[in-house]
């Protein structure tokens, strides 16, 4: 499957914005970003810029935001910002929306089911639907005078570009003849909608039902991004991503539009090793050659941890809980895991944490992560998936990652009567299904990671300081975790940096 060619328009000045959406459309290279950027503003200077004038009320802001009580206080902090600069600019202020509020659909962070919203809303008044996450910094001139080279009577999808380097499991190996081919928006970079596009698109969801080919799932697990850059794509009957070289992640080049604000959360001191409880799920047949590499990697950085397995072995040791080893689902275990932890640890301890035996973690990252999280509220954090979003799903935080609960979340959990319906169902499936019955929402984290460092495109991970990966598959675990997750005296420096610059924004 290719992208169409781009088209040659009859209008000259159509003719260069095709021209130069083809020219963007690769991959940009590092050492390119200055000379793109220097090309840009050529164009902004130029009668295009001039006749596509639009201001800030013509803009709606939308931050991603999630409706755990750190990320409130983090998206409201970025709409302060976004209103300020606009105050100083002396313009009208534009609408700044956060995600979490404007649906209790489950499912709207994937974003498409909340585009009949825009259209009906905004559709009138404003020209573009801009979406950031909670850490995207904006740099309110230049996003202005970005969004100022593009006509807003078009269709326009604009975002800083991502695309595989060879084709992956995450996308279920797309394009595989050519997976550069298609690219796809890095939301932290901040991305952006015409409004005749929002309009297109409504249209198109009010005539079909939301189908599980567009958010992250449902029978396939497809990245949200991805997903909805395929949506809009529509096997080429849509507009593919134009790459924006302004809509940056590293803040290299003063005339970034966007930056991401890229550390590891810390808010006070970082959780305690024994607060933290680690449940490794794991089995006979992988004690000779997972659990060395788990001891060998991150099991010294854990001070609680046991291995629970179908076969009792005490050089590791083992645990057996009684349930029978299945091939897959393991939610008989999962929930007897659960029920270990509530009635048999110790109360104090806050947190617990299930992984496989084939995930690698970083245990000291975890730590900073959590000392931003109530352990008094109902957490279920990790890789957000979804399942049936568009039909009455769920989503569910993808196991292979990382699961995390606070005690009290297990407690409300277990207090339902939501249980596995067979001992090899999807244990966390099953448990995003049972906690959105409960109200509790899955809390998203992009630092845990479903698959291997190589499934993803290096730009992506270059502005992250994952928390774990996954799979072990034809790679070697030991080097992936001393690249990727071992404690390393940066993360010491990065951390004594972000506690004065942490809150700025």
């Amino acid at each position: 499957m290719r992208l169409p060619a781009c088209r040659g328009r009859r209008l000259a000045l159509s003719a260069l914005l095709s021209l130069l959406t083809c020219s963007l459309a690769f991959a940009l290279a590092p050492e390119d970003i200055k000379k793109e950027i220097k090309q840009s503003k050529n164009l902004k200077k130029s009668d295009i810029s001039r006749k596509n004038d639009i201001d800030l009320k013509g803009i709606v802001f939308v931050i991603q935001s999630q409706s755990n009580s750190f990320h409130v206080k983090r998206a409201e902090q970025l709409k302060k910002s976004i209103l300020k600069q606009a105050a100083d600019l002396t313009q009208e202020l534009p609408r700044v929306l956060l995600l979490h509020q404007l649906s209790e659909q489950e499912g709207a962070w994937t974003v498409l089911p909340l585009l009949p919203h825009f259209s009906a809303t905004y559709s009138r008044n404003s020209s573009w639907i801009f979406f950031c996450e909670e850490e995207t910094r904006i740099q309110i001139p230049e996003l202005l005078e970005t969004l100022r080279r593009y006509d807003p009577s078009k269709e326009w999808f604009l975002g800083k570009a991502l695309h595989d380097e060879e084709s992956t499991i995450i996308h279920h190996y797309a394009f595989s003849e050519n997976p550069t081919v298609f690219k796809y928006p890095d939301f932290a970079a901040g991305w952006a909608l015409s409004i005749p596009l929002v309009n297109k698109l409504t249209k198109r969801l009010k005539s079909e039902s939301l189908k599980s080919d567009f958010t992250i799932d449902l029978k396939h697990e497809f990245p949200v991004v991805w997903q909805i850059a395929l949506y809009i794509w529509d096997k080429g009957g849509g507009p593919p991503l134009t790459p924006v070289p302004e809509f940056c992640t590293d803040g290299v080049v003063s005339s970034c539009a966007t930056t991401f604000h890229s550390f590891l959360p810390l808010c006070g001191n970082p959780v305690k090793k024994e607060d933290i409880f680690v449940a490794v799920k794991t089995c006979k047949k992988f004690h000779g050659d997972r659990i060395p590499i788990v001891k060998q990697t991150w099991a010294g950085q854990a001070s609680l941890i046991e291995y629970y397995s179908d076969y009792v072995e005490s050089s590791i040791p083992t645990v057996d809980l009684g349930i029978p080893n299945t091939d897959r689902g393991h939610c008989g275990k999962t929930f007897a895991i659960l029920e270990r932890f509530l009635n048999h640890s110790h109360d104090k301890i806050a947190w617990l944490v299930i992984v496989d035996d084939d995930t690698l973690i970083s245990i000291s990252r975890l730590q900073r992560l959590l000392s931003c999280y109530d352990s008094s509220e109902a957490v279920f954090l990790g890789e957000r998936y979804g399942y049936g979003l568009g039909t009455g799903g769920y989503s569910y935080v993808t196991g292979g990652g990382g699961m995390v609960f606070s005690r009290e979340a297990i407690r409300r959990l277990l207090a339902s009567k939501c249980r596995c319906y067979s001992n090899d169902a999807p244990d966390d499936m099953v448990l995003g299904m049972c906690f959105s019955g409960l109200g509790i929402p899955v809390t998203h984290s992009p630092l845990f990671h479903q698959a291997r460092p190589v499934d993803y495109p290096q730009a992506y991970l270059s502005h992250q300081v994952p928390i774990s990966f996954h799979k072990h598959w034809n790679i070697d675990p030991v080097k992936v975790y001393f690249t990727w997750l071992a404690p390393r005296e940066e993360d010491k420096a990065k951390r004594e940096t972000q506690k004065g610059s942490k809150e700025e924004l």
